[in-house]
């Protein structure tokens, strides 16, 4: 019935904890395909029933999820990091999920941050200038205990269902790493697939162990992947306003960083240099700059696929929305 994708680049420790978890899993009608980006082989000992595609480079989150869909035919998609360990009920509360909604296409986890007793997601939110975040990030989970409609799940844990695949296409290869889960459910909510939260689905979350909570690599294809998506899946009456949100986003981002608050803050804490910023936001401009015949060729394939219109979109990200001072300071 289900397909556990688990994208790895170092494997190791984290890796083994969540195929542990996994095979203690109350639903059984699932199968575990590993998809090894990192180029050595590094997958050992994986376990019987669990299958590793091995990549001789690292191809991105996102392809690699994509490999797992090909590699199998099962009608229901789960992507999981290799840094989060599900509980054991989670393929049985999704599951249920997904019979119980089935005009539902995608369904959230309720993530928590491993060890902390706080949520990393339940489910995700959008701001104005195409930044998403996880709706309740460092909250207390209780505070998010009832199902409900989600914008789209955080792509950590999340189940897809295959028709909805089938219909709207895979996750986008060209954005290697970040934003694939906001491009894939912004598409998603264009054709008129709905989204759940499913509380009962609880997964632990290592945030950003394998490629760091804060670096210039994560910084610049954050930043690129956000403006690839705002290009591809915004409707005019919300793209003509990102240019004045992003400004806003970077004001309060410089106000943080002066506070000693969020990823700006942790940024200059890990060791790397504030200057260096500006020149990773003006390299993501000019790489969508370049990129954008190909965006503007993806965004018309996107809109003559639409089930809602403009205002019925706005509507859904005006629901879930985020505000860019909140997300500066997160």
């Amino acid at each position: 019935m289900v397909t556990v994708a688990v994208p790895t680049l170092g494997a190791g420790d984290a890796l083994a904890a969540c195929l542990r978890s996994l095979a203690s899993q109350t639903f059984q009608r699932f199968e575990v395909i590993v998809i090894d980006n990192s180029a050595t082989n590094a997958v050992e000992n994986a376990g019987t029933n669990v299958r590793v595609i091995a990549n001789p480079r690292n191809v991105g989150f996102g392809a690699a999820i994509n490999q797992a869909y090909h590699a199998s035919d099962a009608p229901f998609l789960a992507a999981l990091n290799d840094d989060a360990e599900p509980h054991a009920t989670w393929l049985e509360a999704l599951m249920a999920a997904a019979q119980s909604h089935p005009l539902a296409g995608m369904f959230a986890s309720r993530v928590m941050l491993d060890g902390s007793g706080t949520l990393d997601s339940a489910g995700m939110l959008l701001a104005a200038d195409g930044s998403s975040k996880q709706r309740g990030h460092g909250e207390p989970p209780g505070h998010f205990a009832r199902s409900c409609t989600a914008l789209f799940p955080s792509g950590s844990a999340a189940l897809y269902r295959r028709t909805m695949l089938d219909e709207i296409g895979l996750f986008e290869e060209d954005y290697f790493l970040y934003c694939e889960d906001t491009d894939l459910g912004l598409r998603a909510r264009w054709a008129g697939w709905e989204c759940v939260y499913v509380p009962d689905a609880v997964a632990e979350h290592r945030y950003s162990h394998s490629a760091g909570r804060a670096s210039p690599m994560k910084a610049y294809y954050v930043e690129r992947n956000r403006l690839y998506t705002v290009a591809r899946t915004f409707p005019i009456a919300m793209l003509w306003k990102t240019p004045f949100a992003s400004l806003a986003r970077y004001f309060w981002h410089l106000m943080a960083l002066f506070l000693g608050r969020g990823k700006t803050a942790e940024y200059t804490r890990s060791g790397h240099d504030a200057w260096l910023l500006p020149f990773l936001v003006l390299r993501a401009h000019f790489a969508a700059l370049y990129r954008l015949p190909q965006l503007w060729a993806a965004r018309r394939r996107i809109f003559a696929q639409r089930r809602i219109s403009s205002d019925e979109f706005r509507a859904v990200a005006a629901e879930h929305a985020i505000a860019v001072r909140k997300v500066a300071s997160l």
